[in-house]
């Protein structure tokens, strides 16, 4: 291990020992920490780049594993169904990790402002998530913000600054080619960054690929293969998996049974719900609800 990584390390454990994800002073920087495994869970990945400083986590996205540990990080340029796990943590030894929140335009005014070519190294788009190396100057940017977290006068306005650092880092570095997906936050224009954008703002409408492909300027063969290749699934599934998300989400944060999380999502049969349900998580509304609140410490892909 690194000296920067134990350094970060040491930093990390001055904020906060406890389990799970903690957010810090600075407004987009999370601690994120597990003592133990955790089950691989189904969710959404959002907008972030989440950086390991010890330990390992398993990534699934399609049907694609990938194994990541110290120094690597897992960066989403959109919202992305997919699942992880924490893999050989122990109390001696707990996985630690670094999250910043970001959004796609504040990756896209970075290139405006520095006046970055969108030359991306391959014409054929990548997923909108993967797994990268850090390098020293990265290490560093993320020393600079820890230290932040104890100067509660600057950290707002010097944090905003480390953030744009951090981005034109990505933006210039080995995986700048995939930070320079221009179709994943070039979301005005027509195209699957429009497509992806208008499903996630009306996942509980219904639709067919072919009337979003023909309101985006696509033909609807070209549509389900560019969407394919960036986020592992068709439009249709990608809405499916980002209903049924957000519907366990209502039923884990309230008095919301699995009828009425249905409905507000946008499903019109509970048997269909419950069927898609099941098909996810692996069991029916009600009996995986009572699995996550008995034991939600072992579920931890939401803090990445």
């Amino acid at each position: 291990m690194s000296e920067q990584l134990k350094q970060l390390i040491a930093m990390t454990e001055r904020i906060t020992m406890s389990e799970g994800r903690t957010p810090t002073s600075v407004p987009f920087l999370s601690v994120v920490r597990r003592s133990r495994d955790t089950l691989r869970c189904p969710g959404v990945l959002t907008t972030s780049f989440c950086l390991i400083l010890q330990g390992a986590k398993k990534f699934y996205l399609g049907q694609d594993i990938f194994h990541y540990g110290a120094g690597d990080y897992l960066a989403s340029l959109i919202d992305i169904p997919a699942s992880g796990q924490v893999v050989g943590a122990t109390e001696q030894s707990p996985y630690m990790g670094l999250r910043i929140d970001f959004t796609t335009q504040e990756i896209a005014s970075v290139v405006m402002e520095a006046e970055i070519l969108m030359e991306p190294k391959e014409k054929n788009s990548s997923t909108g998530a993967f797994i990268g190396k850090s390098d020293a100057d990265l290490l560093d940017i993320f020393n600079r913000l820890l230290r932040l977290t104890d100067k509660p006068n600057e950290v707002r306005y010097l944090s905003e600054l480390l953030k744009k650092e951090m981005i034109f880092n990505l933006l210039s570095g080995d995986y700048r080619h995939l930070f320079l997906q221009k179709v994943l936050f070039d979301q005005r224009a027509d195209g699957v960054g429009k497509a992806i954008q208008w499903i996630q703002e009306n996942y509980t409408r219904s639709f067919t690929v072919e009337e979003l492909a023909k309101s985006c300027n696509m033909s609807t063969s070209g549509l389900h293969h560019k969407f394919k290749a960036i986020t592992t699934m068709g439009p249709l599934q990608y809405q499916k998996q980002l209903r049924l998300q957000e519907a366990r989400r209502l039923m884990l944060s309230g008095p919301v049974g699995a009828t009425m999380a249905a409905m507000t999502v946008g499903y019109e049969s509970p048997s269909q719900f419950n069927r898609e349900y099941r098909r996810l998580f692996g069991q029916p509304p009600m009996q995986d609800m009572k699995m996550m609140r008995k034991s939600s410490s072992l579920w931890g892909f939401e803090d990445s």
